[in-house]
């Protein structure tokens, strides 16, 4: 056995707390949601595996868990991502055709606040919804009547913005009785390389990385992966956004966009930033500690954030430019590490691995993608990085996620049709040990 830190989550849709996810309808007036989980399961000190738990009391099996989608071409799904600032829908087909693909993003929100606004998301949520929604349907050139399911995103994210997309989702499953998936957040992330990679079959391990989560997972099946590290505290994307900001950077592209656009000028090796937890010999992430560092460098050189960069003397963008490179660098290679460590101890369990799939919304940088491409060659792996479009927050990956789910039988029944307005959906994720 080999002796690491690794945790197992699995998942279903049935409510019974004994399971990972439950969607529930419940006649409150309340959501209650955990707000923001950061990982898939409590860290554990030895390998523990474990295969996915599902009942078949509210749902049946359609398939066996060795079959894929290639022999059922004929279904599609609509997805629903609602889980942070962007409000995403697209239907995809069970033969990989993404048949639309609609995004309404909150980027003037993101500059005017420095950052996500949970109530002011999901106000923006709410107005446009039922457009984004629509738009998805008619560039797929189909109504309701012709879907065979929905996927809506249930975690993790913020409780106020889930909901919206939640109570969408119900209201047009119930409507033309179709069944709903629910999908975890990260596992839509790593699942949507299997609709750009035909190739990709499981075993895979995978990097995700966003603004909310850092996780590295050995991928086994699906509905089954094993939890190699995670953030112990910020995600490299709040890093980025953070200094992005304290920069006076421009945040309507977030934060990744506008540090690796600025860091091209400067130089990576100009300020020494220290490498986090070069001391700990596991795969967990942690960037709080430099976070620290970049805004003491900052300070230091009398950087004004409320001067934007754009007005900035030649002098000063300099220094700036300096400090973003050399956060980046030293981000980066805390990735680097972590993943050539997590690389040597899957494949020590699975050592038919031959991928890593790096996806979230930090995976659209292409430095991230060079270093990290250099990582996995030295290991004889090929990197598989969904199009930047399908990195950040899509309801592509929600779909084609909520399809792999169905084709397995992993599904809710329709909700009622005549659910009242004030029902509220409980949504819980729940973590199996292994």
């Amino acid at each position: 056995m080999v002796s690491l830190a690794t945790s197992t989550f699995s998942r279903n849709l049935c409510p019974r707390p004994s399971l990972p996810y439950a969607v529930r309808a419940l006649g409150t007036t309340l959501l209650r949601l955990h707000p923001k989980p950061t990982s898939w399961g409590p860290l554990s000190s030895s390998l523990k595996s474990c295969s996915a738990h599902f009942s078949a009391s509210n749902f049946k099996f359609s398939k066996s868990p060795n079959e894929t989608l290639g022999s059922r071409d004929d279904l599609v799904v609509l997805g629903i991502e609602t889980s942070c600032d962007d409000t995403a829908a697209a239907i995809v087909r069970s033969n990989g055709d993404i048949l639309s693909q609609v995004v309404s993003s909150q980027a003037d929100l993101l500059a005017r606040y420095g950052g996500v606004a949970p109530k002011m998301a999901e106000g923006a949520h709410m107005q446009v919804i039922d457009q984004v929604v629509q738009d998805a349907l008619e560039n797929a050139n189909l109504t309701e009547r012709d879907l065979s399911a929905v996927a809506v995103t249930i975690g993790p994210g913020l409780s106020l913005c889930l909901r919206v997309g939640v109570q969408k989702a119900r209201k047009i499953a119930g409507s033309h009785n179709l069944p709903i998936v629910g999908v975890h957040h990260m596992e839509a992330h790593a699942l949507v390389a299997r609709l750009i990679e035909k190739d990709l079959q499981f075993p895979f391990m995978a990097l995700l990385i966003s603004g909310g989560h850092n996780l590295l997972i050995l991928a086994r099946d699906l509905g089954h992966y094993i939890q190699l590290g995670t953030t112990i505290d910020d995600a490299i994307g709040e890093a980025y956004d953070k200094t992005a900001k304290w920069l006076g950077l421009d945040m309507r592209r977030s934060g990744g966009p506008a540090i690796e656009e600025l860091a091209r000028e400067g130089d990576a090796k100009a300020v020494k930033f220290s490498t986090p937890m070069k001391q700990h010999k596991d795969c967990n992430f942690s960037y709080a500690g430099l976070k620290t560092q970049v805004r003491l460098a900052i300070e230091s050189r009398n950087i004004n954030a409320e001067i934007p960069i754009s007005s900035a003397s030649s002098e000063d963008r300099s220094s700036r430019a300096d400090i973003a490179a050399s956060f980046q660098r030293v981000a980066v290679l805390h990735l680097e590490e972590r993943c050539e460590r997590a690389i040597e101890w899957a494949l020590k369990i699975e050592p038919s691995i031959k991928h890593l799939v790096v996806s979230g919304g930090v995976a659209s940088n292409q430095y991230v993608r060079a270093q990290l491409d250099q990582v996995v060659k030295k290991k004889s792996l090929q990197l598989v990085c969904p199009p930047p479009s399908l990195c950040t927050d899509n309801g592509v990956m929600v779909a084609w996620t909520g399809l792999e789910h169905f084709c397995m039988g992993r599904y809710d029944p329709p909700p009622p049709a005549n659910e009242p307005e004030d029902y509220v959906v409980c949504l819980k994720i729940l973590i199996a040990y292994g």
